[in-house]
């Protein structure tokens, strides 16, 4: 092999990097607050440890810059430190984050959510989605009667809560009856979806599921969703956290006229800064409240969770979005990016094992061997070479802050990189490539 085809002439060195992130993990478990930014999921020591972001750009704290896709694990579809957010939010702390009773804030927060989702008549808002969907889950076992919970298998992720965690490769520490009260159903199979409410009749209290992935919902299984819950009396759950605007303002239930009982909302609603929602049916949420003559339900309960300037920033995305057309330049960005990654990687003879997948606005990709089957050391190298030239991306998902130059040199890096990947498939080997341990998924049972 060439000298020049080496990994160690790519030129990034991150020394900086390197050291905090040893900070990092000396004092926090896993390196990062959130398992999906851990160093683990980056080549070994091209882990950025980032400084500071402005619009579709970060900086890591060596002085590289980067265009950034996925921004806050899609929580920052605006762009960083976007003017419009950030003003509102500089106007409430100097009015003060949280009091002893409810802010005015809260209900001008409350009433702006439910004109942008219409579909819901009530919303209590949180600080991140896992509270909004261990809430939801809890008021649909208290409606119901019912204690089972039946998630949609072929999701990623619904809360770090024990009754979704439990289900997951990283279930130590949960007590295996919490886990057997959790079951699962595919996505888009409605006969299968029946079996499974038949088997538990008058046991699953509801279902819980994205309204959509990286492919459209087959025609009318949302609406025969609706028509299974009605059928069999269980809650039927929209996990907006990721389809939230970036499918439409109104979520994907607005797009797809589908109207679940609840839904819950979190990462693009307030551009990085935390903020989730639960939303739903009046006569759901009710329990949770103090008009109504049954038992109390646990609903939300958080500090922190109407704190005002995190309110402040949901309302000024929602604003934007409505009044900018984000969603539709959102799709706009990532059709333009994907066609041009498609063409790099075609271009190059690597069409079939770099894939791009999913709605525009929500893009991911998949690394596949020469088998074409999914590779993590092909992932590493792609990653590595994106890095090198200056693109932070763990997916392609679009921030509306991006540029048409933006996405542009995007692509010529991906052509680049995809020149590598066609050596790495010729010699049926990328080892050589990847300098170290190849990334790795975040649910393992083992470290």
């Amino acid at each position: 092999m060439a000298t020049e085809d080496c990994v160690e002439s790519e030129g990034l060195q991150l020394p900086r990097s390197r050291m905090a992130n040893e900070r990092l993990h000396a004092l926090i478990p896993g390196g990062a607050h959130t398992y999906a930014k851990g160093d683990d999921q980056y080549p070994e020591n091209l882990a950025p440890v980032i400084s500071h972001g402005r619009g579709a750009h970060v900086w890591d704290i060596d002085g590289n810059r980067y265009i950034e896709y996925g921004s806050g694990l899609r929580s920052v579809s605006l762009g960083h430190a976007h003017p419009r957010v950030i003003e509102a939010v500089r106007r409430e702390l100097d009015r003060g984050s949280n009091f002893v009773r409810p802010s005015i804030v809260e209900v001008e927060a409350a009433e702006r959510f439910l004109a942008t989702v219409p579909t819901a008549e009530m919303v209590k808002f949180a600080k991140n989605g896992s509270d909004a969907t261990t809430a939801a889950v809890r008021l649909a076992r208290a409606v119901t009667g019912r204690p089972r919970v039946a998630i949609c298998g072929d999701h990623p992720f619904f809360s770090v809560d024990d009754w979704f965690i439990g289900t997951t490769p990283m279930s130590a520490g949960i007590p295996a009856a919490t886990t057997e009260l959790t079951v699962a159903f595919p996505y888009g199979d409605l006969a299968a979806t029946e079996a499974l409410l038949t088997r538990y009749q008058d046991e699953v209290a509801c279902l819980i599921l994205e309204p959509a992935g990286h492919s459209e919902p087959p025609p009318g299984y949302l609406a025969g969703l609706r028509e299974l819950a009605d059928r069999h009396g269980c809650v039927l759950i929209f996990d907006e956290m990721i389809t939230g605007f970036r499918w439409s303002e109104a979520g994907a239930q607005g797009l797809y006229g589908v109207v679940p009982d609840l839904s819950t909302f979190g990462k693009a609603l307030g551009n990085g800064f935390a903020v989730s929602a639960l939303a739903g049916r009046r006569e759901v949420m009710e329990p949770g409240g103090l008009r109504h003559s049954g038992d109390r339900v646990f609903l939300l309960s958080t500090t922190h969770g109407a704190e005002t300037h995190s309110l402040a920033a949901a309302m000024a995305v929602q604003a934007t979005y409505v009044e900018e057309g984000v969603t539709a330049r959102l799709h706009a960005l990532g059709e333009r990016l994907a066609a041009g990654v498609r063409d790099a990687a075609a271009g190059m003879g690597v069409g079939d094992h770099i894939v791009v997948r999913g709605r525009a606005s929500n893009l991911v990709f998949a690394t596949l061997d020469e088998n074409l089957q999914p590779s993590q050391e092909y992932r590493t190298l792609f990653l590595r070479r994106l890095l090198a030239g200056g693109v932070l991306a763990p997916s392609f998902v679009v921030s509306s802050a991006l540029s048409d130059a933006d996405i542009d040199r995007t692509v010529e890096v991906v052509a680049q990189a995809c020149a590598v990947y066609r050596k790495a498939l010729d010699a049926a080997d990328p080892t050589p490539w990847l300098a170290g341990r190849p990334v790795k998924p975040v649910f393992r049972r083992l470290v």
